[in-house]
């Protein structure tokens, strides 16, 4: 296909700008695992005991009793009385099946190694780290903190603290050491496994040195710390008295059988620490039974997943997408998993698209932030490579604006991969609002209607559902099976951040807040507009960033957007605009002219920017997230803070001096 009919007046670029709404193809919805739309019905009459369908693709050493207790309501209770475990669940079940030699996960690190582990040589690693974990004196409810970046044995220590009943708190690997400290307090955690380092674009970075200065502020007594080497000779490192050689502890333990501990289905399975708004993280308790149930039941559901496929979520296992979607739900599905070390740019823009072909990778999930870089680089990088393999296109995160979505569709999927644009949060375990791909309609822009058996509804201030047309405040009226139970050791921070609200105590009628705003159609699909607390006042107007964001974006030659609010002599707040151009555009006067049109087009002219700042880069932290505070300081004039978590300080600087004029 040449460029001009890519570009050229009434050529497919121009057709798919213009259109709305896209419907799967037959030859997906022919093998979808759910094609039938009468799914939100049955849900719906038959909700809660509908979760057994969730609960059905485990296997359970004891059968649940109920599927909800909510006598407690909110801290309400899934599949009480079962029990099982959650790395028999991932790994036994599949050998016994006549797995053993499928590829559970295979990993590629940064310069071009690779590792495959089948299901059995996964079970046998889990197996000998779960017997050194023990050795080492972790018992049962004992939390174990993973402090690694994106390699195997990631992965595989979640599923040996799974195996012998220790939850497991996995803090990211770009986190700083206070950061590693605060986390190791909060959960009283005695045992650490880490590595001595990683490489980011070609270099080999040191996280024992950033480990090791954590560990000095660690408030009580740590037992043991489990050291991974990874970078070889590209760093030598002495371990203290208390730290052991991962490989050397492995081999003494090859060969060890180590039976799954019986979990409760409410045990805790692991903790994930989130940031609060008070600045205090916050440790998100999930729970064995409800969690891997949901996670598993949403990977078949939404992102379609078969035991033959190789799929590849380009998350972080730090977080909680790298859970649900890169071990718990696919490995509970009996897939092929594809874990990457490194940055999509390294050593070059099609480093993605290469691993795609070179795995045949099936299905593909990973977010805006990374999708609308894809479309700054430009489409010669998935050009040069065979994505036909792909079967289904996800994305996470946050909310993806329509000219993404449909760049994502035309070039990666060459418009027959559905894109199913996910709504959740690490405290909902998985997947809350989104298309099914096999059922659905899909509206760029849009995440979709909230998933069967999920009763998530827009309100106004009073709590009272919104028309269609009109935004609002998205709630979940509902507890569903992947649900927090709490936040660790603080039941009373639990209720006040997420249930307090919109809920009538005295009613015992609970409604879940996660503080995100949203508007929905006449279909009923919901649009995510971003967190409430992300928004301007511009002369007493309060206005979102979201929305002002996706308006900006929308402007042919703008690859991403990030709007802020700066002080203002006048109107005490004003809109600042900070803009990535496309490759091949310049970021001059027309181009503002644009952006500052469709600003105030979508929203009005009480939205429009004060200032239009173009910039090739924009402050980001090494997860990809745009750091605002920052981009807040420089439109206010303020001191700049402390840069050295993101992954590119130096643009700082360079945005400063274009704002400030020094």
């Amino acid at each position: 296909m040449s460029e001009e009919d890519v570009r050229g007046d009434g050529g497919l670029e121009a057709r798919l700008e213009e259109q709305e709404t896209f419907e799967p193809p037959e030859s997906f919805v022919e093998q979808a695992n759910v094609t039938d739309e009468s799914i939100y019905e049955e849900f719906e009459e038959e909700w809660p005991q509908c979760w057994e369908q969730a609960a059905d693709l485990l296997e359970w050493d004891e059968p649940y009793d109920t599927v909800l207790e909510d006598e407690e309501a909110p801290f309400y209770e899934w599949f009480t009385g079962g029990n099982l475990n959650a790395s028999y669940n991932c790994l036994d079940r599949h050998v016994e099946d006549g797995a053993k030699n499928r590829a559970a996960i295979k990993w590629e690190g940064e310069l071009g190694e690779t590792r495959t582990y089948t299901y059995g040589d996964l079970l046998n690693e889990v197996e000998a780290f779960a017997a050194t974990l023990r050795d080492l004196g972790v018992e049962e409810d004992d939390v174990v903190t993973l402090y690694m970046p994106m390699i195997p044995e990631l992965p595989i220590a979640m599923l040996a603290c799974a195996r012998i009943g220790a939850p497991h708190s996995a803090v990211f690997a770009g986190f700083s050491a206070d950061a590693l400290a605060t986390r190791m307090n909060s959960a009283d955690s005695e045992y650490l496994v880490t590595c001595d380092g990683y490489y980011r674009r070609g270099d080999a970075l040191d996280h024992l040195s950033k480990t090791n200065e954590g560990l000095e502020d660690v408030e009580h007594e740590v037992s043991d710390v489990v050291v991974v080497d990874r970078l070889g000779d590209d760093l030598e490192h002495s371990l203290a008295d208390n730290q052991h050689d991962y490989d050397e502890l492995v081999d003494e333990h090859a060969g060890a059988s180590v039976e799954p501990v019986s979990r409760d289905a409410e045990d805790m399975l692991f903790l994930m620490y989130t940031s609060g708004t008070t600045g205090q993280p916050k440790g998100v308790k999930h729970t064995t039974g409800g969690y891997l149930s949901y996670a598993a039941w949403t990977s078949q559901a939404v992102l379609d997943i078969k035991p033959e496929d190789t799929y590849w979520c380009s998350a972080d296992i730090g977080w909680i997408t790298g859970h649900s979607y890169i071990v718990y739900g696919p490995l509970a599905l009996g897939t092929t998993t594809v874990m990457y070390e490194g940055t999509p740019d390294y050593p070059d823009k099609d480093r993605l698209w290469e691993i795609v072909e070179n795995h045949r990778v099936d299905i593909f999930y990973t977010a805006p932030t990374a999708i609308r870089a894809f479309m700054k680089w430009g489409a010669e990088y998935p050009d040069q490579h065979d994505l036909s393999s792909l079967r289904l296109l996800g994305t996470v995160g946050e909310p993806i604006n329509p000219r993404a979505w449909k760049w994502y569709y035309q070039n990666i999927g060459n418009e027959e991969c559905p894109v199913v644009d996910t709504w959740w949060q690490t405290e909902t375990g998985g997947m809350m609002v989104t298309t099914l791909p096999g059922v659905n309609t899909m509206k760029p822009g849009s995440a979709g209607p909230p998933l069967p058996g999920v009763d998530a509804r827009i309100v106004d201030a009073a709590g009272e559902e919104v028309e269609a047309g009109n935004a609002g405040y998205l709630t979940v009226q509902k507890p569903w099976p992947g649900m927090l139970r709490t936040l660790y050791n603080n039941d009373e921070r639990f209720i006040s951040e997420y249930w307090q609200e919109y809920s009538d105590e005295e009613a015992d009628e609970w409604v879940y807040f996660p503080e995100d705003g949203a508007k929905i159609d006449d279909d009923g699909y919901i649009t995510v507009l971003g967190r409430v607390d992300d928004v301007i006042n511009v002369s007493g107007h309060r206005l979102g960033t979201m929305e002002i964001e996706s308006a900006i974006v929308g402007v042919s030659g703008v690859a991403e957007a990030a709007v802020v609010g700066g002080e203002h002599d006048i109107k005490g707040e004003a809109v600042y605009t900070y803009v990535i151009p496309e490759d091949g555009y310049e970021g001059g006067d027309d181009l503002r002219e644009q952006i500052v049109e469709a600003v105030e087009d979508a929203i009005g002219p009480i939205a429009r920017p004060e200032e239009v700042v173009f910039t090739p880069e924009l402050p980001k932290t090494r997860s990809g997230k745009i750091m605002r505070r920052l981009l807040e300081d420089i439109a206010s004039g303020n001191e700049l803070g402390n840069t050295s978590t993101l992954r590119n300080p130096e643009v700082v600087e360079d945005i400063a001096e274009q704002v400030q004029g020094d």
